[in-house]
């Protein structure tokens, strides 16, 4: 029985789509019109978002926004990498700390371990009042990276937005295609369904 209806199926979507060949293919080229545009919207590469797509675009020609572009990119990398740098610093000597502290507990003169010990605390105490200023510098430079980020995503959304608008303007969605297709799926769910 399955089978009988799997060719009966199969015969009626044969049959319905070489009857509407046509018919798809208009609702298809409807459904596709006014897609050249005079606005070049293309992603650079494969990894590229069609908003940087759209900027990148835009600046190409303008080598004043090229140069900023380039700033912001080169002050943005540099402060990745000073906080790298620090960071790393920070780190190791945390490190350093932790394992000689572990190495002074495991000294079996008590005189010696407490002596350790006390030298351990004092070099660490006086390197975190360093890093703490540290910290308040390294916290100043991420505001400053978030508040460069801020301000030219903005400016990329003032100088983008307008194109976006256009290549919409220039590819306006209508529904006449799609209700065409509906009611073509429709009739189609009528003829299954009244298949005994």
């Amino acid at each position: 029985m399955k089978k009988i209806f799997f060719a009966s199926v199969l015969t009626l979507s044969i049959l319905s789509c070489r009857e509407n060949k046509s018919y798809n293919n208009d609702i298809v080229e409807n459904a596709a019109e006014n897609t050249e545009s005079s606005i070049s919207l293309k992603r650079l590469s494969k990894t590229q978002d069609i908003f940087n797509g759209i900027y990148y675009e835009k600046i190409k020609n303008d080598d004043e926004l090229k140069e900023i572009d380039k700033k912001i990119s080169l002050i943005q990398d540099d402060a990745d990498k000073i906080r790298r740098i620090y960071n790393s610093v920070i780190a190791n000597s945390d490190d350093y700390y932790l394992i000689a502290k572990n190495q002074a507990k495991g000294i079996n003169d008590s005189v010696l371990r407490k002596e350790m010990m006390n030298l351990l605390k004092e070099s660490s105490d006086k390197y975190y009042l360093k890093v703490q200023k540290i910290k308040e510098l390294k916290h100043t430079i991420n505001i400053n990276k978030q508040s460069i980020y801020s301000l030219y995503s903005a400016f990329k959304i003032r100088k983008t937005l307008p194109e976006i608008e256009k290549y919409q303007n220039a590819h306006p969605l209508k529904t006449d295609s799609l209700d065409s297709f509906i009611n073509k799926q429709n009739k189609l769910l009528e003829e299954l369904k009244n298949l005994k």
